[in-house]
């Protein structure tokens, strides 16, 4: 999922490793870590019991529907995420640009998984919306399925992270990606269940199918980043919530190769705490709530630790009221303005985001890390998406929808387009609006499969107060 080559050789996620590590160690006023509950307090730290982590709704903002207007403005950027995904990609192989200079001509050829996963979700959408026709779509989806099955380069089912977009040769001496698999795997099954065309589920199946999550889990129900044939299994593991949840659903409920139900209970929950509200967190941007709910449905189920959904609502909000602590120092920050998250900056590539505090936060908004939080909390994000097209849509706007990043205290506006964050904006938008995403891939058995033995069940939520009243416990307020 890594957004370009860092410096290095190192991964997104192996920066965020040490980017980790390194917070971890250093004093910071408001925020401190309690090993023994496993609860990270920023602002406001309160003495915690060891208990089993709780999820904890306070002070949201009243739930608000989309607006006519609402629906018109993310029609628009749908439409043009959309197009990204339909003109930055091979067509003779299905393969997606991992990003774009919108500003001037790009010829790069480097393409990603994780991009092409939502590139084959944005076909559904897009014939759904009526941006392209059915045959179209079904035929762009098939010469990526049989690129995908015959001659992509794989390592037991999984791809490398980069490939050429034409050649699908694997660039960057990039590693065989777990978590960018699976993210693919989620697009590859989208297609299915939309499309019901004979060829595209066969493909599905047989690529599902090879993916052998046993290889990936063989001396460990943590799951590792990923494997390169110079270095064997990368040394670092999926141990703690994040991202990967779609991972070991996906392993789960895999018929060929399948996790064992252990594997769920395997990775750390650490919960967190910020201006009174508790939630499931990490030392990660805030893009670590979205992905795997942009095509698993956690709405109204919950597994024994969580309701996942609700825990997303919380790390929003929370997001939100971090930015805003912020606008003393960064003046442009507010309830209109706020959203940082592993992007593009005026100086390179930057991990950051909060709370706590990660990376050389300097102003700068990321589109994304708000949009891809549509459904969690539809009337702040939307304040913000449409505030910054409306003061800023000149420098933020393209023909693909909203750059990548852009600082209004220095005048600096991306200029590129990244795969991941446009389909993170567009299938949240889209799922906002008729959940669709949802419920199409949903319908996939794998996906049934994989919620059922990870000890998923309906329930009807709490309300906000409810919930605080229920988890309240003495001594864990203040």
């Amino acid at each position: 999922m890594d957004r370009f080559h860092i410096g290095g050789g190192l991964s997104r996620r192996e920066l965020l490793r040490r980017l980790a590590g390194i917070t971890a160690c250093i004093p910071a006023a408001g925020w401190r870590c309690f090993p023994a509950s496993g609860l990270i307090a920023i602002q406001k730290p309160t003495v915690v019991p060891s208990v089993a982590p709780i999820v904890q709704l306070s002070d949201l903002p009243p739930a608000t529907y989309l607006s006519p207007g609402d629906d018109t403005f993310l029609e628009q950027m749908e439409n043009a995420n959309f197009q990204y995904f339909w003109e930055q990609c091979d067509p003779k192989t299905g393969i997606v640009k991992d990003r774009c200079n919108v500003r001037a001509s790009d010829k790069s050829v480097l393409g990603s998984i994780a991009a092409t996963g939502f590139g084959l979700t944005a076909l559904c959408i897009g014939e759904k919306r009526g941006y392209i026709s059915y045959a179209q779509a079904r035929d762009r989806a098939l010469t990526a399925l049989r690129f995908l099955w015959k001659k992509m380069p794989n390592e037991r089912g999984f791809y490398y992270h980069w490939a050429n977009i034409s050649t699908g040769e694997r660039l960057w001496q990039s590693e065989v990606s777990s978590v960018d698999t699976s993210i693919l795997l989620c697009g590859i099954l989208t297609c299915r269940q939309y499309f019901q065309h004979s060829e595209i589920s066969q493909l599905a199946q047989e690529i599902f199918n090879r993916v052998d999550w046993n290889w990936l889990s063989e001396d460990t129900r943590l799951l590792p980043h990923g494997w390169t044939p110079e270095g064997g299994f990368l040394q670092y593991r999926w141990d703690s919530y994040s991202e990967m949840m779609m991972m070991y659903l996906l392993g789960l409920g895999s018929s060929s190769h399948a996790l064992p139900p252990q594997a769920w209970d395997a990775w750390k929950r650490t919960t967190f705490e910020f201006d009174g509200i508790h939630y499931i967190g990490s030392y990660a941007p805030l893009f670590v709530h979205q992905y795997s709910q942009a095509w698993f449905d956690f709405r109204g189920k919950r597994d024994q630790y969580a309701d996942y959904f609700q825990n997303s609502i919380l790390a929003t909000d929370v997001h939100r009221r971090f930015c805003l602590s912020l606008a003393g120092k960064f003046s442009d920050y507010s309830d209109n303005l706020w959203g940082i998250t592993a992007s593009d900056s005026e100086h390179g590539y930057e991990v950051w985001g909060g709370p706590p505090a990660t990376g050389p936060i300097d102003g700068t908004v990321v589109p994304c890390a708000s949009a891809g939080s549509i459904p969690f909390l539809p009337g702040p994000v939307m304040r913000v998406l449409r505030n910054i097209q409306y003061r800023y849509g000149a420098g933020t706007w393209s023909r693909y929808g909203f750059v990548d990043a852009f600082n209004p205290l220095t005048n600096w506006y991306d200029s590129d387009i990244v795969g991941i964050d446009s389909g993170i904006s567009m299938v949240m938008a889209e799922n906002a609006r008729t959940a669709f995403v949802w419920d199409t891939f949903m319908k996939n058995p794998e996906a049934q499969r994989g919620m059922e033995r990870a000890g998923f069940k309906s329930y009807k939520p709490s309300s906000p107060q409810e919930l605080v009243e229920m988890h309240s416990r003495p001594g864990q307020r203040e």
